[in-house]
């Protein structure tokens, strides 16, 4: 398992136009792997996404804020959506 280089961080980041991919936020800005690194996910671009700390907590389970109709089925579903979208047809988080 490889630590994410600062150059493949930036990459993600500029492709996502330095917010975040669901809600639009420009603070806190983290990377979120779609496919966790300890279940076999990649730094592949097609397995990252740009997420504000608020939405990659969500992302993890965590609803710090309390955020109602937000549950983590439903931002992992969004980050999907999101990354299939981008690069369909050939999406393949594990590349």
């Amino acid at each position: 398992m490889t630590k994410l280089t600062n150059a493949q961080r930036k990459a993600i980041y500029k492709r996502d136009g330095y917010m975040c991919a669901l809600c639009g936020s420009g603070r806190y800005l983290q990377i979120h792997h779609y496919i966790h690194r300890g279940q076999g996910g990649s730094n592949s671009p097609h397995n990252l996404i740009t997420l504000c700390s608020d939405c990659h907590a969500l992302a993890h389970g965590l609803n710090l804020h309390d955020f109602p109709d937000m549950t983590q089925e439903y931002v992992e579903q969004c980050i999907l959506e999101y990354l299939a979208d981008y690069y369909a047809p050939d999406w393949d988080p594990w590349e």
